[in-house]
């Protein structure tokens, strides 16, 4: 445990800079991509984006707490809020659908997704106990059974609403932290051997996952139908060239690509801002992942650097799965882009991990000299 006179360093500047970036340049485009849509169906050009405000000013308010409160007295809510995280979920299951799927809960006008904080839930959860457990992690009961129970009710409750996209994300970085934290490589490769299937059949058992997949083989084959999502996402891309149409000119979010504010808002980004605008995008993402690692390596404790690695890679592997699904890269599915894509629920979360990431940084073993 870090002491509790030593003293605390700055927050990480840098990095607390790119998150600052990042939010206002998810807000701008995030306008660009909604405000014709939101004045079609809501008589108000900045419906969404006033929205969106409201809740990064929330998540501002979530990134402070979290930076100033020592995170390993979060420690001491692990197991509370793991246990809230599956009562929520539940609770979901019981909601009224919402385009064939479960995944609110609401309170009066405000919609709560619970498998985003679940996420962050997963991630304490796994911290913790392979810190506590250090010593016992090489075992497959400690290092794998115990903690794939416990992470695995979270990801069928998840399923069941049904979403493939959020438990494929835990399950990925839960992986990474279990190998960090010292689970061995043949118990991880027997469990993704194991994982496989059950995504596969989870895939091929409800008829659009399986349209997805298909359209994802070849989208072109049926680019009025099937495909029409992915190919418009391709048009929009590519017609961006090299400095794109310019901040708003986007053609095809004029009701041809489908949700351009939420899943596709990338495809947006890049007609506007072209491939200098996309490179952008992904060199601040890679600097997010450069100096979140670098604040997990510099943790003072296993607990920190575990913590750090998970939240860095929740953040940054949820980016690369919503930008490989805009180009055709990976199957379809509904994972938001960071800091870009509309929603409440994944803005303060987001937040929240980055408010951690900043707590965490301010435990820094670095020497002065090398920050």
């Amino acid at each position: 445990m870090i002491e509790s006179h030593r003293r605390l360093r700055p927050i990480d500047v840098p990095f607390l800079a790119l998150v600052l970036i990042l939010l206002n340049f998810g807000c701008v485009m995030l306008y660009s991509a909604s405000a014709i849509l939101a004045d079609q169906n809501f008589g108000d050009p900045f419906f969404y984006l006033k929205r969106q405000l409201v809740w990064s000013a929330l998540g501002i308010v979530g990134l402070t707490v979290a930076a100033r409160i020592n995170y390993n007295r979060i420690r001491e809510w692990v197991w509370p809020l793991l246990l809230i995280t599956l009562i929520s979920l539940i609770a979901v299951l019981f909601s009224a659908p919402v385009a064939g799927a479960k995944r609110w809960i609401r309170l009066g006008s405000i919609g709560i997704q619970p498998a985003e904080f679940a996420k962050l839930a997963v991630l304490l959860f796994l911290a913790d106990y392979l810190d506590r457990k250090r010593s016992k992690v090489a075992s497959i009961v400690q290092g794998l059974i115990v903690p794939g129970v416990i992470v695995g009710m979270v990801l069928l409750l998840i399923g069941l609403e049904p979403d493939i996209g959020t438990p494929i994300l835990i399950f990925s970085v839960g992986t990474m932290l279990l190998f960090i934290g010292g689970t061995k490589i043949k118990h991880l490769a027997t469990t993704m051997c194991c994982a496989a299937p059950v995504f596969l059949f989870e895939i091929l058992r409800l008829p659009y996952r399986r349209d997805r997949l298909f359209n994802f083989l070849n989208p072109f084959q049926d680019a009025q139908g099937t495909g029409y999502q992915l190919v418009q996402s391709f048009l929009a891309v590519g017609s961006g060239g090299w400095l794109g149409k310019g901040l708003g000119a986007s053609k095809l979010k004029l009701m041809y690509l489908p949700a351009p504010h939420t899943d596709f808002i990338f495809p947006v980004l890049c007609e506007e801002l072209g491939l200098i605008g996309a490179m952008a995008l992904l060199a601040l993402f890679a600097a997010f992942l450069l100096r979140g690692m670098r604040i997990a390596k510099y943790a003072p404790n296993l607990f920190g650097t575990i913590l750090a690695s998970g939240l860095t890679m929740m953040i940054v592997l949820q980016a690369f799965f919503n930008i490989g699904m805009s180009l055709g890269l990976l199957p379809t599915k509904g994972v938001p882009l960071p800091f870009f894509s509309y929603g409440g629920s994944s803005m303060l979360t987001t937040l929240i991990a980055c408010g951690f990431l900043l707590n965490i940084s301010r435990y820094s073993t670095e020497k002065s000299a090398g920050r």
